[in-house]
């Protein structure tokens, strides 16, 4: 009788584990019982849903298993390791419904039970939604996996401990798009901040004002590039600043946090001894690298025309240890044997370069913050140079004279990447079939059609391939069935930051607001040329308010208007009573398409209420208003 008891139990436990009921088995068995995850959510987008939940508690937990309902059974999907707590399923078609659940896994091999389940479904997405959705899932590479100890990005998802100053540098323009685009709030943002000063001032090391490339992300230690680049990165250290300027500038609130930001800010920015890399007292070049084991011993003089124009900006801007214009003039464009190119290639004229452009990261880089727009020396205008570069760089992957699959019109973008054999600065003059995400979506303000039907075409036909937690993967190749499971830091910044400079110039302005910016293009001799000022756009005949999207929302929505001129605009919400409770923008905007958000909140604030609310638009004289719903 017994043994019958006992058999049945044994089969009712059987029947518990076949339907996930884990943790009640265990309890029953005796083994330790881990929490079952909390805060599951499920979002959909245009083609995929993202799963969020919860850290567990337990100090042991390696990982979360996420399961699917398919039928009336929960099948697992996907696992991810413990400090990535987002889960991204790529449906492919808007117009799907599913329903998921987390568990979590400890080093013991436990599981725990099924989280209580969420649905969500896709839908079919404007270019204006599918473009913040391309941002907040960028965003949460600096954000969600930034170091737990410095706040700084690590290289590479996988990387562990080591942290990157230049892709740190891009990170903190992403923090500012965060809290522009209301993915986190200004006081989330403001702390983030403060523990990456902090960290900057008082752990890292330097090297006569200068970051090493690499370093731990604990102690602040620098973990050595290569063998004999174990002290300042001069390069790496300007990718910092630019983003660190760009955020003295966005922090601009006369509270005690957002001074002690600014203050430290222009401390470590006026530390830096641009004159020391100069290496020698008659040298016109500043270089690369110093170590304090092995010297000049590099010997790698930062010469254009390549991916640190920005050295040179920051150095003759520098208050406090600046060099002379000759710099700029001689070590950056006058020595570099690839400054001046003047050859056309499908037509299109390159002022300045190397054959073909080389790898678009060129024209990323130093503009993450620098503004090109109109800016012009004897060489060239940067802003039209860096589009013709780019329109050069996909007219080579649309003609494909090697013949590789996947090249076409909106299958383009080569750059410096993971790809099958390693890592290397794909180019027209060295392309081995791996298209870069980044490469054609941060062109995005120089060829924003271009660039936006790519980014399109890439995530609807391969974004089961190429689309995770972080946004795009790293890079794919066709031709070899070769798909990245790789983010880098340097690769997924420029998207953020460049989408954002197309859609408001966010970065942009605030980097070129500082005052050590305009001096400094003065001593250089840049001269404005308007010729360089985005000219695709064309300007509507009569001012167009296209409405808001997403609408009903929550917790933000864009409020999208074309101008015929530039004109100020003034922006209310009123509540269904017809009471303001914010103004949102009231300035000049320019020609064009334009597009103000609203996060929700009134003036003082305070969330508002669910319901129906009204959008007020002053323009040219006139009033125009529209209807929305914000529900919670």
């Amino acid at each position: 009788m017994k043994r019958k008891i006992i058999l049945f139990a044994f089969i009712i436990l059987s029947v518990k584990v076949s339907f996930g009921q884990n943790s009640e088995v265990r309890r029953v068995l005796g083994t330790k019982v881990i929490s079952i995850p909390t805060g599951v959510t499920a979002t959909g987008y245009d083609s995929h849903i993202d799963i969020t939940w919860n850290a567990n508690p337990e100090t042991n937990i390696i990982g979360y298993n996420i399961y699917k309902l398919q039928g009336t059974t929960y099948t697992k999907i996907g696992i991810t390791t413990p400090d990535i707590r987002i889960f991204d399923d790529f449906v492919g078609v808007p117009g799907d419904t599913a329903t998921y659940a987390v568990s979590a896994l400890d080093a013991n091999n436990n599981e725990s039970g099924l989280s209580s389940p969420v649905t969500a479904y896709t839908y079919v997405m404007s270019d204006t939604a599918l473009l913040t959705m391309l941002e907040k899932a960028t965003f949460r590479y600096f954000w969600d996996y930034a170091h737990p100890v410095s706040g700084l990005a690590r290289e590479r998802l996988g990387s562990g401990e080591t942290v990157t100053i230049g892709g740190s540098g891009f990170g903190v323009m992403a923090i500012l798009v965060g809290i522009y685009r209301d993915f986190i709030t200004r006081e989330q943002g403001i702390q983030r901040m403060l523990k990456i000063l902090n960290f900057l001032t008082t752990k890292a090391d330097r090297f006569h004002g200068a970051f090493p490339h690499w370093m731990n992300g604990t102690t602040g230690a620098v973990i050595p590039f290569s063998q004999y680049d174990d002290g300042g990165d001069l390069v790496e250290t300007s990718y910092m600043i630019e983003g660190l300027l760009t955020a003295r500038q966005f922090f601009n609130q006369n509270t005690t946090e957002e001074d002690s930001i600014r203050s430290m800010i222009t401390n470590i920015w006026q530390s830096v001894d641009w004159n020391w890399y100069k290496q020698s007292p008659d040298s016109y070049s500043l270089y690369w690298h110093w170590s304090p084991d092995y010297g000049w011993k590099i010997n790698m003089a930062i010469r254009g025309y390549n991916e640190a124009m920005i050295v040179y900006l920051l150095a003759v801007a520098s208050p406090t240890h600046s060099v002379s214009k000759n710099f700029y003039q001689v070590g950056w464009s006058g020595l570099g044997a690839n400054y001046l190119n003047g050859n056309s290639y499908y037509g299109i004229p390159l002022f300045v370069g190397p054959a073909y452009g080389g790898p678009l990261f060129f024209a990323h880089y130093s503009f993450l913050g620098f503004d090109p727009r109109g800016i012009k020396d004897k060489y060239t205008d940067y802003f039209i140079n860096n589009r013709n570069m780019t329109l050069i760089n996909r007219a080579y992957c649309i003609d494909n004279p090697k013949h590789f699959a996947g090249y076409d019109s909106v299958t383009w973008g080569l750059t410096a990447s993971d790809d099958p054999n390693g890592y290397s600065a794909h180019s027209p003059t060295n392309d081995d079939g791996t298209i870069t995400p980044t490469a054609a979506i941060s062109s995005m303000p120089y060829t924003p059609e271009e660039s936006i039907a790519a980014f399109k075409n890439m995530y609807h036909k391969y974004g089961k391939e190429i689309w995770g937690p972080f946004g795009f993967k790293d890079a794919f190749n066709v031709t070899q069935n070769w798909y990245a499971s790789s983010y880098l830091a340097i690769d997924e910044g420029p998207i953020i930051d460049m989408v954002e400079n197309y859609r408001s110039q966010l970065l942009w302005k605030n980097f070129m607001a500082n005052p050590e910016v305009q001096p400094m293009l003065d001593s250089i001799g840049f001269v404005s040329d308007i010729t360089g000022i985005k000219t695709e756009e064309k300007a509507p005949a009569n001012f167009i308010l296209e409405g808001n999207y997403p609408n009903p929302f929550n917790p933000s929505t864009s409020i999208k208007f074309s101008l015929p001129k530039r004109e100020r605009v003034e922006v209310s919400i009123y509540n269904f009573l017809g009471q303001k409770i914010i103004t949102i923008a009231d300035e000049d905007f320019p020609v064009g398409e334009n597009e103000v958000i609203w996060n929700g909140k009134d003036e003082s604030g305070n969330e508002a209420a669910s319901g129906i609310y009204i959008y007020n638009v002053i323009a040219e004289g006139k009033q125009y208003a529209g209807k929305m719903v914000l529900l919670k």
